[in-house]
C-alpha cells in the first residue's frame, strides 16, 4: 500500500465559499514528488488548472487564476484549494502525481474527486461572542479574531472606541493583531461582519 493518492469521491462546496478538493499520499524514502498536475472535466470543457513541477506552480486555466492554491509545506499534502467557488466550477477534478525513484523510475498515480458547487440558503452573519475584559501583558504579541457564521463571503472589520463616540476602523480583516501591545491599547474593540 505505498504511494496511493487518497482523498473522498465526492466533495460539496458553497457558492461563493471555499473548499478543498483533499489529495494526499504517506511520503516515502527514496521516492521524491516530480510532478503534480490538477485537470478537471466540466460540463462543456476541460484542461489542466495547476501544475507543480520542482518548486515552480502554475495556474494555467484563467479562470481559476488567483483563487487555487496547493500547500507548500506539507509533505504528500497536494489538495487543491479554492476560493470564491462559482457554479461553472463543478466537475471532476484530478490529482496526478509523478514520483521519482532512487533508480530513477517514474510511478505515477491519480484519484478523481468530484465537486458540486451548491447555494445555501442565504443567512445573516451570527458573530460568536468574543471574551469580555481580556487582560494581557505589556510587550506581548495578541490577536482579536472575528468569528461569524452565514452565508459567504462574509467581511470584517475592527473597530476601536474613542472619545466623543467616534469609532475608529483598523482593519478590515477578520484578525486584528498587534506585535507588542503598549498601555495605550487598553480600550473597548468590536467587529462588524457583513455578508450579501
Amino acid at each position: 500500500a505505498f504511494l496511493v493518492l487518497t482523498g473522498p469521491s465526492e466533495v460539496k462546496g458553497i457558492w461563493k465559499g471555499s473548499t478543498a478538493v483533499p489529495c494526499a499520499y504517506v511520503p516515502v524514502e527514496d521516492f521524491v514528488q516530480q510532478t503534480l498536475t490538477w485537470t478537471v472535466v466540466h460540463d462543456q470543457s476541460s484542461g489542466t488548472i495547476f501544475r507543480r513541477d520542482g518548486s515552480d506552480d502554475h495556474i494555467l486555466l484563467s479562470e481559476y487564476r488567483g483563487r487555487v492554491s496547493v500547500p507548500k509545506d506539507a509533505p504528500g499534502n497536494v489538495s487543491l484549494h479554492i476560493l470564491n467557488l462559482e457554479i461553472s466550477d463543478r466537475g471532476a477534478y484530478t490529482c496526478q502525481v509523478t514520483w521519482r525513484a532512487s533508480n530513477n523510475s517514474l510511478i505515477t498515480k491519480e484519484i478523481t474527486t468530484k465537486l458540486e458547487v451548491v447555494k445555501v440558503a442565504v443567512t445573516k452573519p451570527i458573530i460568536r461572542a468574543g471574551e469580555l475584559g481580556l487582560t494581557v501583558l505589556a510587550g506581548a504579541r495578541t490577536s482579536l479574531t472575528c468569528v461569524a457564521s452565514g452565508s459567504p463571503p462574509i467581511s470584517y472589520r475592527w473597530f476601536r472606541d474613542t472619545p466623543g463616540g467616534k469609532a475608529l476602523l483598523l482593519s478590515s480583516q477578520a484578525e486584528l493583531a498587534w506585535d507588542s501591545l503598549q498601555p495605550s491599547d487598553a480600550g473597548t474593540y468590536y467587529c462588524e461582519a457583513e455578508n450579501r
